[in-house]
């Protein structure tokens, strides 16, 4: 019964980081790392699914392993977060306090981002080689 709960809570949970792929005030790693988490507690093949995924696999592998993004990955995040608030800003909101809320997360995930170490290209390489060598055992 909790690997039900557990598979249910992480599908839930991936879909909200699939949203804030494309909503910027949703953040997209901690959902995915909470999916990770919770696939991991209830079914090894969930997990795999996740982590050798290749649409956001090596980016959670990166995240886990290294504790680090891409630079490229960085600025990428960095500029869709900006480009979505500052439309959202500009065309969105009305209200002084909603923008202000708007501006004050996009900070905060521009810090939270610019804190996550930034990872070499060899270590992501070397992390896409080991999924690569993983899907085809």
């Amino acid at each position: 019964m909790i690997k039900t709960v557990y598979i249910t809570l992480g599908f839930i949970s991936l879909g909200f980081g699939i949203f804030g792929i494309f909503i910027p005030i949703l953040p997209t790693t901690p959902f995915l790392l909470l999916t990770a988490y919770l696939f991991a507690k209830s079914s090894p093949r969930f997990y795999n699914w996740l982590i050798n995924n290749s649409l956001f696999g090596s980016y959670i592998r990166n995240y886990k392993e290294h504790n680090g993004m891409l630079l490229i990955h960085k600025i990428v995040v960095i500029v869709l977060l900006w480009s979505v608030i500052i439309t959202t800003i500009i065309y969105g909101v009305e209200e002084f306090w909603i923008r202000l809320a708007l501006a004050i997360v996009a900070i905060a995930v521009t810090t939270h981002i610019l804190m996550i170490k930034t990872l070499k290209n060899e270590i992501y390489e070397e992390s896409r080689v080991k999924s690569a060598e993983q899907e085809t055992n």
